[in-house]
């Protein structure tokens, strides 16, 4: 298998008739799914100019168009680049000037605003795009052109100087890392995901490749749910969902309402976070609703495809303690770090990982990548390829990989150095609070402590921390919020929190 919608021919062959792609407004099969593909990439092969081997933007709103549109792309033997609406223009341009598309695809609500920031780009309209008779020839023949080297799709996140990273993944990554997914956590026809993340988040991956390989279900979740947690679940509970995989946040906010507690539970057995560390207290809740469920947590940069290392729970944690980020994802290699030595026992190191899920590296930033890809430093005698995450880690008594910060997240205060996360850690079993971030003020030289709970819990959070860290790691202020910020992602938004100081 070297192409990404080999998977999408065999689901559809096997399950035609299986409900794919839902949102709140459409449901499609696979069968229907695999028409609209292929006619999207025969409309997009029909443009001025080949799309073979070249980029294409996706600028629709998140629902199942949009995946039928992003397919589409692969059909059409190009690879796609999901764009965010809601962001500002002048980031939109700054990630299509580095990408060059040869099309943009959008729909009807966002054509406008499309076509002013594709210029001579050409534009295309997905209503009629996926309406088009599909050249069954030339999409076998773009397909043979593509091998599983060649690019899937390039996902932009921040940089560290503000300029958009491109994270060039291939097919290869793809097909590899949804062959682990599936078979380990057993996705089958029978599974009916939830989708909570936007299609430009690496998470979103592991929902529409997981379905794609498995024939799971994939409901697309409207956003707006998440601000009224009883009405998310009666949601899952309608539509049958039995699988998540949401960030912590997501997570918290039905934890944060004890919603689970006022209305029918919807039908779980797989529950799976990552993007951020999991609040214990949050998760001992869910787990005391679904004490039979599976849950993992999942661990991995942008640059792995999604994931590399997983701990799935196996025991009780108190409502402070940490979960470990367990062990590598079957078919990839992670190695600890200090420099170019391997970690000493007991030691905190840098993760790399490698394999079959790193990406091919940053598009159109050879330097970039050539500060984060770096030669294999202990396997010298074949060159390989490592994929440096800047994330210290470590192995605990039991084997299993401990998060212990980033490399570029330390603080250094009062002489010592400290990690903002084992404060925060330390917080959350605070009981009433729903959520907090720490954060460093270098003007003053003092932590601060943000935090969001229903009731004023300062006093009770002083004397928490002053009874689990040392002085130098105490919170010289604490700041109540109603509401804690969140990114596009759904996780904290620390940029947010520091513009507060």
């Amino acid at each position: 298998m070297h192409h990404i919608l080999e998977l999408l021919d065999r689901t559809a062959s096997e399950h035609p008739r299986a409900v794919g792609f839902c949102d709140e407004t459409a449901s499609f099969t696979w069968e229907q799914t695999s028409r609209a593909v292929h006619g999207v990439g025969t409309a997009l092969d029909a443009l001025p100019g080949s799309v073979l081997h070249r980029p294409v933007g996706v600028y629709m709103e998140r629902g199942t168009a949009a995946l039928h549109a992003m397919l589409g792309v692969l059909a059409a033997g190009g690879f796609y680049t999901v764009l965010d609406t809601a962001q500002p223009p002048e980031r939109v341009r700054a990630i299509l000037d580095q990408l060059e598309p040869a099309a943009l695809i959008t729909d009807v609500a966002h054509a406008e605003v499309a076509r002013a920031l594709a210029g001579d780009t050409p534009v295309l309209d997905y209503q009629a795009a996926a309406a088009t008779e599909a050249n069954e020839a030339r999409v076998a023949a773009l397909r043979q052109a593509v091998i599983d080297t060649d690019l899937a799709y390039v996902l932009f996140t921040s940089g560290s100087t503000g300029l958009p990273k491109g994270v060039a993944i291939t097919h290869r990554n793809v097909l590899a890392y949804s062959e682990w997914v599936v078979s380990t956590f057993g996705f089958s026809p029978d599974t009916v995901l939830g989708n909570q993340t936007p299609f430009y988040f690496s998470m979103s991956v592991t929902d529409l490749y997981g379905a794609l390989r498995s024939g799971a279900c994939l409901q697309v979740l409207p956003k707006r749910l998440f601000s009224f947690p009883v009405q998310l679940l009666e949601y899952l509970c309608a539509r049958q969902v039995n699988t998540l995989y949401w960030v912590p946040s997501a997570l918290g906010i039905v934890a944060n309402w004890k919603a689970l507690d006022y209305t029918a539970a919807p039908p779980l057995h797989t529950i799976l976070f990552a993007g951020e560390v999991m609040p214990t207290a949050k998760l001992n809740y869910w787990r005391s609703h679904y004490p039979k469920a599976r849950f993992a947590n999942l661990y991995g940069p942008t640059e792995t495809t999604d994931i590399c290392a997983y701990y799935e729970l196996d025991r009780d944690f108190r409502d402070d303690e940490s979960l470990p980020i367990g062990r590598a994802c079957e078919n990839c290699g992670l190695l600890v770090l200090c420099g170019d030595r391997p970690a000493a026992p007991g030691e905190a190191g840098e993760l790399c990982v490698r394999g079959s899920f790193v990406a091919a590296g940053y598009y159109r930033q050879p330097d970039k990548t050539a500060q984060r890809f770096v030669p294999n430093p202990v396997q010298t005698a074949c060159p390989e390829t490592l994929y440096r995450t800047g994330d210290l880690v470590q192995y605990n008594d039991r084997g299993e990989l401990v998060y212990c910060g980033r490399l570029d997240n330390q603080i250094k205060h009062m002489g010592y150095r400290i990690e903002p996360g084992e404060i925060e850690t330390a917080a959350f079993g605070q009981e009433k609070l729903d959520d907090c971030a720490c954060v460093y003020d270098a003007a003053r030289d003092k932590l601060v402590l943000f935090f969001q709970a229903k009731k004023d819990v300062t006093g009770e959070l002083r004397a928490r921390l002053a009874g689990r860290l040392p002085a130098y790691m105490q919170p010289a202020e604490y700041r109540r919020l109603r509401q804690m910020p969140h990114n596009a992602n759904g996780k904290v938004d620390r940029k947010a929190l520091a513009a507060m100081l």
